[in-house]
């Protein structure tokens, strides 16, 4: 009797665990994960070509997109977003990095700012997202500005100016919301050859606080206080890569030729 009871006991634990698991993974339906690990090659069926929706073959947009690492360093990892005639499904293939929900929702929220843009249907397309990036955590909200450009040019078969880069936030408005760590991802692109950077509004300059001792000397004791002093860094002058300043998707769209 006792081991029937810790059989079953056991039993209860693995099926709670099963329902956590799956809701943290499927927890919103319209996105599937097929995450791969070690591999470059897509695991995606073969494009079938047909829809009624206009959309006769495959179109897939590239884009490099500056982020920081979990120790604060500058990097650029490659987003790449492809549509395909197919079902309505919204996929993400995500390699060797670690998934978070917010990233999820970003997808979502791109996936319908760029359908209110373009006015497509997407009952009879497809849409797979793929990052690649030698960090081993990348966080998804600073990539939202960056996931809809990619989807809108997808959807309407374009593609996307390369030596531009963007970071920033999407709101389901389509506005552009503020970020951290501008200046790392600003040198990063500009490593990569980008010549241009968007930001954010009123993230062109950034402001940081250095320490100051100041130490006086009463008798033999010596008493030092630390005052934290402001010091603006524009981060296009300081940085050497021109940085420009948008509010929404709309501004940011012709820069990467598109209107």
């Amino acid at each position: 009797m006792k081991a029937l009871s810790s059989f079953l006991t056991a039993m209860i634990i693995l099926l709670a665990a099963a329902g956590i698991f799956g809701y943290y993974f499927y927890g919103t339906p319209s996105i599937e994960l097929n995450i791969t690990k070690n591999s470059t090659t897509s695991t995606f069926p073969p494009l079938t070509i047909g829809g009624n929706n206009g959309l006769q073959q495959t179109s897939i947009v590239n884009l490099n997109v500056p982020a920081v690492d979990n120790q604060g360093n500058g990097l650029v990892t490659t987003l790449r977003v492809e549509s395909r005639p197919g079902s309505g499904r919204t996929l993400v293939d995500i390699n060797g990095i670690l998934f978070f929900v917010d990233t999820q929702n970003s997808i979502q929220t791109a996936r319908t700012v760029a359908t209110n843009y373009t006015h497509a249907t997407l009952s009879n397309i497809d849409l797979i997202y793929s990052i690649q990036t030698n960090a081993s955590v990348v966080e998804g909200p600073s990539a939202g500005a960056a996931l809809t450009i990619s989807t809108i040019a997808a959807l309407e078969g374009k593609q996307l100016t390369h030596d531009v880069m963007i970071t920033g936030t999407i709101n389901p408005d389509g506005t552009i919301g503020p970020v951290g760590g501008i200046a790392a991802k600003a040198n990063a692109s500009k490593d990569v050859g980008a010549t241009l950077f968007l930001v954010p509004a009123r993230q062109g300059s950034q402001t940081t606080y250095k320490s100051v001792q100041k130490c006086e000397q009463i008798g033999v004791i010596t008493y030092c206080t630390t005052e934290y002093k402001a010091v603006k860094i524009d981060v296009s002058k300081d940085l050497g890569i021109d940085v420009r300043e948008v509010s929404s998707i709309k501004d940011a769209l012709p820069y990467f030729g598109l209107s």
